[in-house]
């Protein structure tokens, strides 16, 4: 397999972004909502960061306990966005490979990267995409 396909053909193209000063009830209820695990985070038209289920997950009861959703509220309530989310993400453009995605997902923590071209947001790669992608090539 030798293919020089780009991440536009993998990417999810103009992802939902959150603001920075959005809450993250708002986040929280968008994951559940659109079922999606990161969402970038924005200030304007500027990526300053992106946040991710499992960032929520840590601060949250989670699923664990029914009835928690005021505790949770309240907690989302004490912290903003700017404080949970891994400001300064990596990034990548739409016409890097997805070998090159691959490679900075098999030697990094990261489990999605935003899609920039020209400083604008166009998409976001995940690793599921990238594995979807792999395993439609055995088809």
């Amino acid at each position: 397999m030798k293919k020089r396909a780009s991440v536009s053909a993998i990417m999810t193209k103009s992802p939902v972004t959150v603001n920075l000063t959005d809450g993250l009830a708002k986040v929280n209820t968008l994951f559940k909502k659109l079922k999606i695990r990161h969402i970038p985070v924005v200030s304007g038209k500027k990526l300053v960061g992106i946040i991710s289920q499992t960032d929520i997950m840590r601060l949250s009861f989670g699923d664990i306990y029914s009835g928690q959703e005021d505790s949770n509220n309240a907690l989302f309530d004490m912290l903003d966005i700017e404080q949970v989310m891994a400001a300064s993400p990596k990034t990548v453009t739409s016409n890097d490979t997805i070998r090159e995605v691959a490679e900075i997902f098999a030697t990094s923590a990261f489990r999605a990267l935003p899609v920039l071209d020209n400083d604008e947001i166009v998409g976001i790669v995940t690793t599921t995409d990238v594995i979807k992608y792999l395993l439609e090539q055995y088809d």
